[in-house]
């Protein structure tokens, strides 16, 4: 009998196992900001070391193991950047499910052959939704504006021009703290210092709680908020060459029950710029040959201002407001020598012409925010309300002086042109997250925004002492744009197992009128927006595998039908029949973090319906370019990004992007069809020396790139960039060198029915700078603790 019973004990043994299957949880923070952090590695092990089982933490830092416990274990969380914290498991017998509360991890501190280095997590952070960039710990992003940073941020790229490209797509939506905003517009990005950054977001795949806008996926900057208790700030002075001027302060104060904080900047930059053009006319017939040489300088004044304030009515209740104001005053001018010949050997030109031009241009753009945020004794829980109204303001005028000087020399009559504009835009919407059960959340929000535009063209030409129309060009253009939007998603946990589920609805009323009655267009479109994000943890890794329908709407200088009338031969001019294209966009990524060594590796497939780009022609002997729709686009790609930190003091972080697309269309009977391939690269790697120095090198590279009708060549640049820390920490020196070499030149040949294009861009020449910042803390102890008391009466 007593075999029996223990027979029966050993065959029921597993099942008795299987029931007594313990849960940990808990969730992890930055000591010192209190912040979630993703993807800390979790592992517990037994008293012979031997892992039992292992994990990471979810996006809000959240952890839950299950493992059959018994006794004594440990449990251990490790981050890169941060000390190792190990902490012992009471295994009580019966007891399933142990909740560890938030566990705090502190940033290192090590000593290495008296070269002091402080510990912190990695400027580069990359996570399956998104990657996160620290300005503040990359060398190259503290001397310049919000161009440089986004230079330097994996799978993003700014053009010479200033156009901004995610994984070879411009179509990308770019926010400021989470939302849309004036200085995302007309190249503003510029404007802003980069120490008014903290961190720039890139996320690929956004979910449904995002704008559906953006097929490529969406850049968020996220401007600095005051964290020091007290009163603190620091100052930064830039000098360069050529110049590229700037003084950027700020000060804050932060108490128990208000946190203060505020940005300051004033700038004054120049840029040299070269463009050549050599092109070929009448190919089949009598060839003309006409070469191009423009020279521009442009002088460029901004002043920003950004302050505001949180006010904690009491540990559950927040109210933000804030304010931004930003001007600028541009003094441009352009040098233009047209060489016309019928013969390419003959060295004297058939004729010769020289244009003349200076540009006066301000812009005023401000802007208002307010945030109520509610939060609940239930974890994660919460409600948030944001309203934003911006206005901007902006008048340019040019000044054209023409004059042949081959064969016969003969002064054309002066042209002047002015373009003025003003915007209101007024946002409002609010998120509600409710969660369900420790895993289950539910959310959902409602949004509205109304855009108002007026801009007024005008161009004049000199006659007898007086100024009549230009070539007709004289109208005023009314544009409004209403967007209203819902979404709700669901996100669960099964295990190891997560999901997320959305849909989101927008619906966009559109009208463009002109005074003249030429454009009168009214839109209206209504479509779901669903996302699905799935992904499975392993041990230190993590499968996603995601889905989303996205928009691309007409930008306003898409649709802007006015075109300038700078150049002689070259015009870009909107379409304001423009339709909106839509794309499902898949994406798997695979993240795995070992000691010293990340690898995210990412397959991606867009089609993108109603595909808007550009299309070149020529009319009355001058070359127009207007964006247009052609029947779709198919791209796919690998992309893949890695962080190597094999010693404290290095560094090195590598990305390649390879994709291959296909485009079918046509446009006034000509047929677009085309296919081919792109790669681009980046390699960055950052050293801390000795004597508290510090080097960065990045090297960047995008190869040939192709449409049906232009060839982009290879583009390449090499940036450097020195610092030294002084006045223990409290100072840092910085020298770089951005675009060293003169590498970055925008090559591209345009092909089309009986003519050929050569251009060659060279907007910004090699730039040198050198930045002072000094950090201070003005705390008064005393204040601090005059605050805390009269918090709690």
């Amino acid at each position: 009998m007593k075999t029996l019973v223990t027979d029966i004990l050993i065959l029921f043994l597993p099942f008795f196992c299987a029931a007594q299957q313990t849960v940990i949880s808990g969730k992890v923070q930055d000591n010192a900001t209190k912040e979630a952090l993703p993807y800390v590695t979790v592992t517990i092990q037994d008293a012979a070391s031997k892992t039992i089982t292992a994990g990471v933490t979810d996006n809000k830092g959240l952890f839950s193991l299950e493992g059959i416990l018994n006794g004594t274990e440990t449990i251990s969380f490790s981050y890169t950047g941060y000390q190792n914290y190990t902490h012992p498991l009471q295994i009580t017998s019966g007891k399933s499910k142990i909740e560890l509360g938030t566990i705090y991890l502190i940033t290192e501190a090590v000593q290495l052959k008296s070269v002091e280095i402080s510990g912190q997590k990695s400027n580069i952070s990359l996570k399956l939704d998104k990657k996160i960039f620290e300005v503040g710990k990359d060398i190259l992003s503290q001397n310049g504006s919000a161009h440089d940073v986004l230079n330097g941020v994996p799978s993003v790229a700014v053009s010479p021009s200033g156009g901004i490209s995610l994984r070879g797509n411009n179509n990308v939506l770019v926010l400021i703290n989470g939302r849309q905003s004036g200085l995302t517009q007309n190249n503003a990005l510029d404007q802003i210092a980069a120490d008014q950054i903290e961190r720039i977001e890139v996320i690929t795949n956004p979910s449904s709680r995002y704008d559906a806008a953006g097929s490529a996926g969406i850049i968020n900057i996220i401007l600095k908020k005051n964290k020091k208790s007290g009163f603190s700030g620091q100052i930064r002075l830039v000098a360069g060459s050529p110049n590229d001027s700037r003084l950027n302060p700020s000060i804050n104060f932060k108490s128990n029950k208000i946190n203060i904080f505020s940005n300051f900047s004033i700038r004054s930059s120049d840029y040299v710029g070269l463009y050549t053009t050599n092109q070929v006319t009448n190919l089949t017939t009598s060839p003309n040959y006409m070469n191009r040489v423009q020279n521009e300088d442009r002088h460029d004044d901004g002043k920003l201002l950004y302050f505001g304030a949180d006010y904690f009515i009491d540990e559950h209740q927040t109210i933000t407001v804030a304010f931004l104001k930003n001007g600028t005053h541009d003094n441009d001018k352009t040098d233009l020598e047209y060489n016309y010949k019928s013969n390419p050997n003959s060295i004297t030109p058939d004729s010769l012409l020289v244009r003349n031009g200076k540009s006066l241009e301000k812009r005023d753009y401000s802007q208002f925010e307010f945030n109520y945020t509610r939060t609940f004794k239930q974890k994660t829980k919460k409600w948030t309300v944001d309203v934003q109204y911006d206005w901007w303001n902006s008048d340019k005028k040019w000044n054209l002086s023409t004059e042949r000087l081959t064969p016969n020399p003969l002064d054309y009559p002066g042209i002047r042109t002015r373009s003025t504009g003003n915007s209101r835009d007024f946002l409002a919407k609010s998120d509600f997250i409710q969660p369900i059960d420790s895993v289950s959340v539910l959310e959902f929000g409602i949004k509205t925004e109304i855009r108002k535009v007026s801009s007024d063209y005008l161009a004049e030409q000199e006659q007898d002492n007086n100024w009549i129309i230009y070539q007709n060009i004289d109208n005023d253009l009314n544009y409004s744009e209403t967007i209203t939007g819902a979404y709700v998603q669901f996100s669960d946990k099964i295990k190891k197992f997560s999901y997320m589920l959305g849909l989101r609805t927008e619906f966009t009323d559109i009208s463009i009128k002109d005074v003249e009655n030429t454009y009168n267009d009214q839109k209206n479109y209504n479509k779901l927006f669903p996302t699905v994000n799935l992904s499975y943890g392993f041990e230190a890794s993590t499968l996603q595998l995601n889905y989303s329908k996205r928009i691309r709407r007409p930008s306003l200088y898409a649709l802007y039908p006015f075109n300038e009338v700078t150049d002689l031969n070259a015009q870009y001019i909107g379409n304001p029949d423009l339709n909106p294209s839509y794309t499902d966009a898949f994406e798997m990524a695979f993240l795995k973090t070992w000691k010293t060594f990340t690898l995210n590796p990412s397959l991606y497939y867009q089609y993108e319906k109603g595909y808007i780009q550009d299309f070149t022609y020529r009319e009355d002997d001058i070359f127009l370019t207007t964006p247009i729709n052609i029947d779709y686009e198919i791209r796919s790609g690998v992309e893949l990004s890695t962080l190597y930190n094999p010693y404290k003091w290095l560094q090195i972080n590598a990305e390649m992007n390879f994709y291959s697309f296909k485009q079918k269309g046509n446009y006034n009977e000509e047929k677009l069809d085309y296919k081919s391939e792109n790669f681009t690269a980046r390699l960055s790697t950052q050293i801390k020396l000795p004597a508290k120095f510090g080097f960065q090198g990045r090297y960047n590279f995008r190869g040939e790139k192709r449409n049906a009708q232009t060839v982009n060549e290879a583009l390449q640049s090499i940036d450097f960039g020195l610092s030294k820390q002084l006045f223990k920490d409290k100072a840092t020196l910085v020298f770089d060198i951005t675009n060293a070499f003169n590498l970055r030149q925008n090559k591209s040949v345009t092909t089309g029915i009986d003519y050929l294009i050569k251009e060659n861009s060279i907007p910004n020449a090699a730039r040198y700078r050198l930045s002072f910042v000094y950090r201070f803390n003005l705390t008064d102890p005393k204040i601090i603790r005059q605050a805390k008391d009269a918090n709690r009466n």
